[in-house]
C-alpha cells in the first residue's frame, strides 16, 4: 500500500531494505574484515583506541571466556558499565557466546540493580570497578555466579574481592581470538533484554532479537546516509540506553565509523571533542542540544564538521533546533523511537536545505515501518490526518514482547501492531507529531493540556535553559499546569514575567498557574528530564 510519507523520503533512501538475517555481532565481524586497521573506538577521556581487528578479536576472546566458565546459549549477561571501550568488548563478546545482553545504567542504585539482575535472572555481571560497591551491597540477594571487573584501563588491574571475581582485561589474553561456534537464529534468538526507562512505572524487559537490532541499525544508517568508513560519531548518550546502543554503537559499527566515547555529558568536554576529533554525527537528547546552545563559550569553538544530528528521547524545542543548526551548519532533526522498537522508527529527512524538514514533527516512518493513529479509547479505529490519537507501529524492529510479562505484552502488541502509549497525530503528508505521553496528559477543567506544547513556548524565552511542565492536583480544576524552570547562567526572570510571556502565546486554559525555579532538574540516565519524579513530588505535596 502506498503511504503518503514516501513522497518525502530523502533521495537515496529506499522504501524497503532487504535486511540480512545475521547475528548482531556479524556487523562487527564484517567491518573488521573489510576495514581491519581502521580505528573503531576511542576513549574521549584517556585517548585509548582500538582498531576494528583489535575490537573483534577481544570480543571473541571474551566470548570464549564466557563459554569456558559455563555461560550457555540464551543466558543473560548484565553489563554495569559506563561508556568505555570495555563496554563494546563485553557487548559483542556476549553476543558471540550466544548469550543475551542486559544493560544496567551506571547511574543505577542498589534497588534498580537488584531488580534488574533478579528479573533478568542474570548469572554473569561485567562491572566497572567504581560501581562494584553498589553490586556488593546486593550481591547475596542475586543469582550472579561470576563477576568480571574492569578498571577501564587495561594497565591498571582492579582490586578484586574474594570469590568468583575476575579481572576482565587480564582474562582476555588467556583465550583465543577466534569466536566460539554457536548457532544463532536471528529472528527468534534474543540479542538484548533491554529494560524500559521506568519513567511511567516499573521497568519491563523488552525482548529484542538479533534481527530486530540489525534491521534498526541498518535503517538508521540508511536514513542518515552514513558514508562507509568515513563518519566520526560522538557517543555521549549512555550505551546502556537503547538510543545510544543503536545509534551510537551498532549503527557506527555497521558503517565502519569511528566511535568517540564520553562517559558523561559535559558541555565543555563535548565542544572540545567535536572540535578535536572532527565529529560528523552526534545523536543526543534535547537537553544536550539545549545546554550546548546556551553555553557562553560556544562561539569560540569550530563545530562545522558536524554533518548530521538526531534528537530523540523527548520533544526537541524548535528554538533549540534553529540555534544549533546556525552554530554548526549541520542538520539537526527530531526523530522518534522507544525501547520496544530497538528503538528507532521515525525521523525527519536529513535534508541540508531543510525544505522537507517539518519543525516540531518526529518526521516520517523509516523503511519497512508502518504507522497509524488510532482512537485513544479502544485503539481499534484508524483516525484520519489531523486527528489526535495513539501512535501504533509495525516493523522489523518491534520486540517479541516483554520478558515474563504475557499480560502486559498482550496490552501493547495487538494484531501485529505495537501500541506506543504516545498521543500523536499525522498530517496529510505523512509526517507524525507527538503531542505527549498518554500518562503525562493534564486534565484541566475538562480540557486536555499537553505539557510539550507549553514547554516549547517556555523555551522561546531567552532566559530559559531547561524546563518541564507537569500537572499539579487542584481541587477545582482537577489539575493545573506547573512549570519547573532552570535559568541560563546570569539570567534573571520572575514567575510573573514568564506567565505574562506565556499569556501572549497560549490559550488561557494552557497557562501555567505556578512556576518553580530550580538550579537543576532531575534527569533520566538517557539525559531526559524526568517528568514522573516531578509529578510525584506534586502528588505527595497535595496528599499531605
Amino acid at each position: 500500500m502506498e503511504r503518503p510519507w514516501y513522497r518525502f523520503y530523502p533521495e537515496g533512501v529506499p522504501k524497503s531494505i532487504a535486511y540480512p538475517e545475521i547475528p548482531l555481532h556479524a556487523l562487527l565481524e564484517r567491518s573488521a574484515s573489510t576495514y581491519p586497521e581502521k580505528v573503531a573506538v576511542v576513549s574521549g577521556e584517556s585517548g585509548y583506541r582500538l582498531t576494528y581487528r583489535e575490537l573483534d578479536n577481544l570480543a571473541s576472546r571474551f566470548a570464549n571466556a564466557l563459554v569456558d566458565m559455563g555461560a550457555a546459549k540464551g543466558d543473560r549477561v548484565a553489563l554495569f558499565l559506563p561508556n568505555i571501550p570495555q563496554f563494546l568488548i563485553a557487548y559483542y563478546g556476549t553476543l558471540k557466546a550466544g548469550c543475551v545482553v542486559t544493560t544496567i545504567s551506571p547511574l543505577a542504585r542498589e534497588s534498580t540493580l537488584l531488580f534488574q539482575l533478579n528479573d533478568s535472572e542474570a548469572e554473569t555481571l561485567v562491572v566497572y570497578e567504581p560501581l562494584l560497591p553498589v553490586f556488593l551491597k546486593v550481591a547475596s540477594s542475586t543469582a550472579v555466579k561470576r563477576v568480571f571487573v574492569t578498571s577501564g584501563d587495561a594497565s591498571k588491574p582492579p582490586q578484586l574481592p574474594q570469590g568468583n571475581f575476575y579481572d576482565f582485561d587480564a582474562i582476555l589474553s588467556k583465550y583465543p581470538p577466534e569466536p566460539p561456534k554457536v548457532e544463532i537464529h536471528p529472528k527468534s534468538d534474543l540479542a538484548c533484554l533491554q529494560y524500559t526507562g521506568g519513567t511511567t512505572g516499573t521497568p519491563k524487559g523488552a525482548m529484542l532479537t538479533h534481527f530486530n537490532m540489525v534491521s534498526d541499525a541498518i535503517a538508521f544508517s540508511s536514513w542518515t546516509k552514513c558514508r562507509p568508513a568515513e563518519e566520526v560519531f560522538l557517543t555521549v548518550l549512555p550505551l546502556s540506553h537503547i538510543f545510544g546502543m543503536t545509534t551510537s554503537m551498532n549503527a557506527p559499527i555497521y558503517a565502519a565509523g569511528t566511535i568517540v566515547l564520553l562517559q558523561k555529558f559535559d558541555v565543555k568536554k563535548v565542544l572540545d571533542t567535536i572540535q578535536t576529533y572532527g565529529i560528523t554525527v552526534f545523536c543526543g537528547v534535547p537537553t544536550m542540544y539545549a545546554l550546548i546552545v546556551a553555553s557562553p563559550d560556544v562561539q569560540s569553538y569550530n563545530l562545522r564538521s558536524v554533518r548530521c544530528c538526531i534528537s530523540g528521547g523527548s520533544p526537541l524545542p524548535p528554538e533549540v533546533q534553529k540555534k544549533f543548526i546556525q552554530l554548526t551548519g549541520g542538520v539537526l532533526v527530531e526523530g522518534y523511537g522507544l525501547t520496544e522498537c530497538s528503538p528507532g522508527t521515525h525521523t525527519n529527512p536529513v535534508d541540508p536545505s531543510m525544505k522537507t524538514v517539518k519543525i516540531g514533527s518526529i518526521g516520517l516512518p523509516w523503511p519497512d515501518v508502518d504507522a497509524k493513529i488510532v482512537d485513544l479509547e479502544t485503539g481499534s479505529k484508524t483516525l484520519p490526518p489531523g486527528e489526535v490519537g495513539e501512535l501504533v507501529i509495525k516493523g522489523p524492529q518491534v520486540m517479541l514482547g516483554y520478558w515474563k510479562r504475557p499480560e502486559e505484552t498482550k496490552e501493547v502488541l495487538r494484531d501485529g501492531w505495537l501500541y506506543t502509549g504516545d498521543v500523536a497525530k499525522m498530517d496529510e503528508d505523512g509526517y507524525f507529531y507527538i503531542v505527549d505521553r498518554k500518562k503525562d496528559l493534564i486534565k484541566c477543567k475538562g480540557y486536555s493540556v499537553y505539557p510539550r506544547e507549553i514547554e516549547d513556548v517556555i523555551y522561546e524565552h531567552p532566559a530559559v535553559k531547561l524546563c518541564a511542565v507537569v500537572g499539579k492536583p487542584d481541587p477545582i480544576a482537577g489539575e493545573v499546569p506547573k512549570a519547573f524552570v532552570v535559568l541560563k547562567d546570569g539570567a534573571q526572570l520572575t514567575a510573573e514575567e514568564l506567565i505574562n510571556f506565556l499569556k501572549e502565546r497560549l490559550e488561557p486554559y494552557k497557562l501555567v498557574k505556578e512556576v518553580e525555579f530550580r538550579k537543576e532538574l532531575p534527569l533520566t540516565s538517557a539525559g531526559k528530564v524526568h517528568r514522573r519524579l516531578l509529578r510525584e513530588e506534586e502528588l505527595s505535596k497535595s496528599s499531605k
